[in-house]
């Protein structure tokens, strides 16, 4: 081998190792806090007070997980996580199929029923990506109010519904303007309707971005904090109010790994969603863009 080709290859394997060495180190680094959340949860308190946040625990305990679950103090009530954990359960399932399903139908109308002004009201649909949380507070807080569904779960089931829409629009209209138009055309001719094709022709070839969709909103609902203060109260408040509402007692010595283990409660059901979905998220993301 010749003295360039050995430099070239050393070369190479220098900036290989380089590549690598640099992305192990980032990757240590962002998961330092997870890995701060995890070992913590699993000391006692007398242990987190007398050592420190990231060594490993001297004897491992899930008593932390217990108390955030179903003892931790919230207000003047200790039933823990698990009530709460329930009311989201009960808020983002729902949320999520209402508004995967109707910004389906909008893409499906917006690309393949083409009506005079489609284009101005999707700019008006768009526009609703824009609008931040603190802007329609107040209009929602109106609306529950006139419903009488102030302070309850299908009020939140409504509120992050609504607001989904123009995000789940957006989804859907852009991948489905990348489908030839001549299958509706066909479906048509053969005496296919408005739904039929919807649900034989359109949403077949959608499952991509149905799982974007799906993602998207899941992750978003469910870690919405904001509107669950907001719009719910006690015992209707979603996780995320109850984790905030555990970690700011005060009560004696702060307690750190239930702190701890709240929050890795809170963040398992997204961590579970990108773990087992998180490649089809991807793949649903470009799957658009290389089409047509």
């Amino acid at each position: 081998m010749s003295t360039e080709a050995r430099s070239a290859r050393r070369a190479h394997q220098f900036g290989r190792l380089f590549i690598y060495g640099s992305l192990i180190a980032l990757a240590i680094f962002y998961l330092m806090p997870l890995w701060v959340m995890i070992v913590t949860s699993l000391k006692s308190l007398d242990e987190i007070y007398s050592g420190s946040f990231i060594g490993l625990p001297q004897a491992i305990t899930f008593e932390a997980w217990e108390k955030a679950w179903g003892q931790a103090c919230i207000g003047t009530a200790c039933d823990g996580l698990r009530p709460y954990f329930v009311n989201s359960l009960l808020m983002v399932i729902p949320a999520v199929a209402l508004s995967t399903a109707i910004g389906a139908i909008n893409g499906y109308i917006l690309t393949k029923w083409r009506f005079p002004g489609a284009n101005f009201v999707f700019g008006l649909m768009l526009f609703g990506c824009f609008l931040p949380f603190q802007a329609v507070i107040l209009p929602m807080a109106q609306l529950l109010g006139s419903l009488r569904l102030s302070g309850t779960i299908p009020g939140l089931v409504l509120v992050h519904t609504v607001y989904g829409i123009s995000f789940t629009t957006l989804f859907f209209r852009n991948y489905f303007i990348t489908i030839p138009d001549e299958l509706t055309r066909a479906a048509q001719i053969d005496g296919a309707g408005f739904f039929r094709i919807f649900f034989s022709v359109m949403l077949p070839a959608a499952l991509p971005i149905i799982v974007v969709s799906c993602i998207w909103q899941f992750t978003q609902i469910w870690n919405d904090f904001l509107f669950g203060v907001s719009f719910t109260a006690g015992q209707s408040s979603p996780i995320t109010v109850a984790l905030n509402n555990i970690v700011n007692v005060t009560m004696g010595r702060k307690q750190y790994n239930v702190d701890m283990a709240a929050a890795m409660i809170a963040a398992i059901p997204t961590l579970v969603v990108y773990i087992v979905a998180g490649r089809y998220f991807v793949r649903g993301l470009t799957a658009g863009a290389v089409k047509g």
